[in-house]
């Protein structure tokens, strides 16, 4: 399906259950909460279709989505929580760890499927990972143990690399967390952590303003939905500031960034969906362990590493699992 009517039958999809419930009562509905926009949820939503057409689940046909997007600002995500649970869907689909805390905030009862780059036990979602209970359950990339290995692959991009900076979302309850990994990390190879903060995409430009004036030798972009729906601005501030950067999705590195080292998140949307479709067959959520990403992969953009001067070591791309030309 091309993109652009991709776009149009999600705008479409948003307004459509309202009336179609009122013609088929029996169509069950799902709830969509996320902290991007409906342009960048594009491959999301795809990849979490196909999972649901695994289950048996066509949307438009057997199943409705009603999205709800804050448009990259957390602090709308509990009101749009409360807006959707008024709706009464039939299983909340929660991207990004804000977005999961602020559905399970706004009801005990619908069911609930997150994606979390972090521990959902320490976020207050589940109360065990192989036992969930109430309503609550997901897939997880447990991003911040990713922290020191895309850190290890800067290092080898950028062996002369000391004073290095980890970019955060302090409204992302995990930004803490993700920073104590980086700063112990960093520790063993002798690099300074310095960290600066982004709240919206506004800041951006004023961070990569600031990492200049740092003179920051290398950035490690931390995991967080904001910086996702972004990729193509961070990777444009990284080229024309020239700063080695590395993120955690592919996407980074196919707008021009130099690396990324993470989940394929496609994989982790697909799953979402299987999970989601098992949930509308009758199952709970509480029965469902909570899954892990098992699969990792490094992408590197070998004509940024040029621009940049570095020379990616043969061993490094030895170990990519892509090599982008």
């Amino acid at each position: 399906m091309k993109r652009r009517a991709f776009i149009t039958l999600l705008g479409g999809a948003a307004a459509w259950p309202l009336a179609a419930r009122a013609q088929q009562p029996t169509m069950p509905v799902i709830g969509w909460l996320s902290p991007g926009s409906q342009d960048v949820d594009v491959f999301r939503v795809t990849a979490f279709t196909q999972g649901l057409n695994e289950a048996a689940h066509i949307v438009a046909r057997n199943v409705a989505i009603e999205y709800r997007w804050a448009e990259n600002q957390n602090d709308r995500l509990p009101t749009l929580a409360v807006d959707l649970v008024r709706r009464a869907p039939d299983v909340i689909v929660a991207v990004g760890s804000a977005a999961a805390v602020a559905a399970k905030t706004a009801t005990a009862t619908v069911p609930i499927v997150f994606v979390t780059g972090f521990d959902p036990v320490a976020l207050g979602l589940v109360a065990s990972w192989s036992r969930p209970g109430g309503n609550v359950s997901g897939w997880t990339e447990l991003m911040t143990e990713l922290a020191p290995k895309q850190l290890e692959v800067l290092h080898e991009l950028v062996p002369s690399a000391t004073r290095v900076a980890l970019l955060v979302n302090p409204a992302n309850p995990n930004s803490e967390n993700l920073l104590q990994e980086v700063n112990a990390a960093g520790r063993v190879r002798g690099m300074e952590v310095y960290v600066l903060y982004a709240r919206t995409e506004h800041d951006l430009d004023a961070v990569f303003t600031r990492l200049r004036e740092m003179r920051i030798d290398a950035l490690v972009i931390g995991v967080d939905a904001l910086f996702n729906s972004r990729t193509q601005q961070l990777a444009k501030l990284a080229v024309q500031h020239a700063l080695p950067t590395i993120h955690t999705i592919r996407e980074f590195v196919a707008a021009g960034g130099l690396a990324s080292y993470g989940s394929p998140l496609a994989d982790v949307y697909r799953q979402v969906g299987v999970y989601t479709g098992r949930i509308l067959k009758g199952e709970k959520p509480g029965d469902l362990p909570v899954q892990q990403a098992t699969r990792v992969e490094l992408i590197i953009n070998l004509k940024t590493a040029k621009a940049l001067g570095l020379t990616v070591p043969l061993s490094l791309l030895g170990r990519a699992d892509e090599v982008i030309e």
